[in-house]
């Protein structure tokens, strides 16, 4: 077993011959007379354990602490003072500085013996400990890591579900391929739209940064799924009767929506955003809106942004019972409904960005 390395450093000739004929059988001896030398020393080794002289001409051992504590190469390793002095305050400012204990000169060697073994007992401990909480912390991050992976993998499993539906909802509601794609790529633009400009502020701080909002949206008709498919596809006018069964599409899907989250233990931010989408984007600004007939800022943020492009989108593509417009007259319609079915804020915003919505419908048409 290699032996641990000790260095001794006094301007006593006689007291390093001293304290290495203590410890040369139980350790490796390195004996310096001045700091000066241990300093050079010190470039070529790593010792375990510094013994080191208070008193010597030049730079003493309170001085050659301070420089060893300083240099992050050599600020770990233990030193324990050697002094003739038996005062107090002197072993309180050793202490201080940084060693870790006193040992009295004219050295005993048998004491001499067991300090050094104790301390560095101690800091072999120290270090095994060192070691072990590294080891646990890598430990604990790679399972973090697979937690992670492992959380990511269901999430993505859950959004590839929920898509799946709302495709399917899509393919039940006639020619409307390309909706939810759309609508939610009309949806980044508002809220970029609202964010570059400062409106909303406050109301718009948690959607900001959430990687659902967008996402979450493709939802907002996942109500039609309890629609009779011979009122959702009828290629012209429906009665009032049927249209009163399809602006049920709205409840449907936040009932839809809450058992889903039902069926989840944790909040699910998703879902909670998907709920409002679903049950709100029909409301008007004037209240003559469905389902709840809810007014100005009684409807939440996310249905009166979905609002806008859902009716976009409707506007531009082709039903089965109508042609689409240009996109010129569905910016014209929309910017007409500011007030009435649209919020005057968010229509202003569109009105800025309506490009953009005419090259995400050209993008995913």
């Amino acid at each position: 077993m290699k032996q641990e390395v000790i260095v001794l450093v006094d301007d006593d000739i006689a007291n390093l011959k001293i304290g290495r004929t203590a410890l040369i059988k139980n350790y490796e001896v390195y004996t310096v007379p001045s700091a000066k030398r241990l300093f050079e020393l010190l470039q070529q080794l790593r010792p375990s354990l510094i013994l080191l002289d208070v008193n010597m001409p030049e730079l003493d051992g309170y001085e050659t602490i301070k420089l060893l504590k300083a240099d992050p190469a050599t600020a770990d390793i233990p030193v324990i003072f050697l002094t003739g002095k038996s005062d107090t305050d002197s072993e309180i400012e050793g202490l201080n500085l940084g060693a870790i204990d006193y040992i009295a000169k004219p050295f005993v060697a048998e004491l001499l013996n067991k300090r050094v073994e104790l301390h560095l007992t101690i800091e072999r401990q120290q270090n095994q400990l060192i070691a072990k909480d590294e080891e646990l912390q890598k430990f604990n991050d790679s399972l973090q890591d697979m937690v992670a992976v492992k959380t990511q993998n269901i999430q993505n499993l859950q959004f590839s579900i929920l898509q799946t539906i709302a495709e399917l909802v899509e393919r039940r509601d006639g020619d409307t391929g390309g909706h939810v794609v759309r609508t939610q790529q009309y949806l980044a633009i508002l809220v970029n739209g609202l964010k570059e400009r400062g409106l909303y502020s406050e109301e718009m701080k948690e959607y900001y940064d959430s990687e659902f909002l967008v996402i979450s949206s493709q939802l907002h008709d996942v109500g039609k799924i309890a629609i009779d498919d011979a009122i959702l596809r009828k290629p012209s006018k429906l009665s009032d009767g049927e249209f009163a069964e399809i602006k049920k599409h709205t409840t449907y899907g936040a009932e839809i929506i809450e058992k889903m989250r039902g069926n989840i233990p944790n909040e699910n931010e998703f879902l909670i955003y998907a709920e409002i989408f679903a049950g709100t984007h029909h409301e008007k600004w004037d209240g003559s809106g469905y389902p709840n007939g809810f007014s100005a800022e009684e409807i939440p943020l996310l249905g009166r942004l979905m609002a806008v492009a859902d009716v976009y989108d409707a506007l531009v593509s082709e039903r089965p019972y109508k042609k689409p417009f240009t996109h010129e007259k569905a910016v014209e319609i929309i910017m007409d409904g500011s007030g009435t079915h649209f919020d005057p804020l968010i229509i202003s915003v569109f009105g800025e960005v309506a490009g953009e919505f005419k090259r995400a419908f050209e993008d995913f048409r």
